[in-house]
């Protein structure tokens, strides 16, 4: 059960704003509900930074002129179809202004853990099997065509892999890689390959210059170290602001999001995490982290090292002290026997 605290804030204008903490490491602040477990599975999900995304990233000449009402998020119904939830899988439908009767499809995959997943091909098979098989029946039962005639196609899938580590992708970017002898009979076995989207491989500044909230988003995710926060801290003001003030509401949630995360991950000071969230939600980034410069986030990370050490070190001890235990009472039933 959780265990809300509410508290006031007062800023140095004078007016104030309740904000409803919660244990669970969410928050409410004016009435907004913001969480540390926001992910790129998120993202994708809007279809306003799923265009900025496709336009922006995905290097497809299709989908340049892409607008956000062409995207139409379809990951429920097909992980219903699969029988299983992917917490970081996307399955979005995509209508071309110049293709009205044939849809394109996108299948997004999230890695965010630095330790790659090698089965990512078989996932996207899994998901563009389950989408052709699921079309052909709906226009077989609409009575638009029928799959087991000659002139019927099936839709174009198109799937991507949006990479957050940043260890190397060592992951094969096709299906036979995965498949054992493939070299020996290529002509009996199904292959495509999948676009992969690594964020390290793109600098701030590159980022920056897109000037939208997928490119902020993918900023802000590629805090990991005291490295990465400096970097962050050295863009330009004016150009956050400027990313944010043409921000739509729901978009703008989930940057806000992003920041309380980013926060959670830093271990930022409970009140400085809301005025953060506070700047993102006023649209004014300046000065967004004024006192996380005063934080020694190498020597946070060392005090974590030793503190594993000695929970480690703890655990080795208390195993030395149950097999000496054991031992013991082995030695007791010994005697207990002889007594007899």
């Amino acid at each position: 059960m959780k265990n809300d605290v509410k508290i006031t804030k007062y800023h140095t204008s004078g007016q104030s704003e309740e904000v409803n903490t919660s244990t669970d490491g969410s928050v409410q602040i004016r009435g907004t509900h913001f969480t540390k477990d926001v992910n790129a599975r998120t993202v994708f999900q809007d279809p306003v930074m799923c265009c900025q995304f496709l336009k922006g990233y995905s290097g497809i000449d299709i989908f340049r002129n892409i607008k956000p009402e062409n995207i139409i998020d379809e990951t429920k119904k097909y992980q219903a179809y699969l029988g299983i939830t992917f917490e970081s899988d996307t399955v979005n439908r995509i209508i071309l202004d110049d293709i009205q009767d044939m849809p394109v499809y996108l299948v997004s995959l999230i890695e965010h853990k630095s330790k790659v997943d090698y089965d990512v091909t078989m996932q996207l098979l899994k998901y563009m099997v389950c989408i052709w098989t699921e079309y052909g029946k709906e226009k077989l039962a609409r009575k638009e065509g029928n799959p087991a005639n000659m002139d019927f196609v099936y839709p174009t899938i198109i799937p991507i892999v949006y990479y957050e580590g940043k260890e190397k992708w060592t992951v094969g970017l096709n299906l036979k890689d995965r498949i054992s002898m493939s070299d020996m009979f290529p002509e009996y076995i199904p292959d495509f390959t999948y676009k992969l989207i690594c964020n390290y491989n793109y600098t701030n500044d590159e980022l920056l210059t897109k000037e939208d909230e997928i490119s902020l988003f993918m900023m802000l995710n590629k805090v990991q170290t005291a490295e990465d926060m400096s970097a962050f801290l050295r863009l330009d003001d004016y150009k956050l602001n400027e990313i944010l003030k043409k921000s739509p509401e729901h978009t703008l949630k989930i940057i806000a999001d992003a920041m309380w995360s980013l926060c959670t991950k830093l271990g930022v000071s409970h009140e400085e995490a809301v005025d953060c969230v506070g700047k993102v939600l006023n649209r004014d980034m300046g000065y967004l982290f004024e006192n996380i410069e005063k934080m020694d986030l190498q020597e946070e990370r060392r005090r974590t090292r030793e503190a594993r050490e000695e929970l480690e070190a703890v655990k080795e001890e208390l195993e030395g002290t149950k097999e000496k235990l054991e031992v013991a009472l082995k030695e007791i039933q010994a005697l207990k026997n002889q007594l007899r």
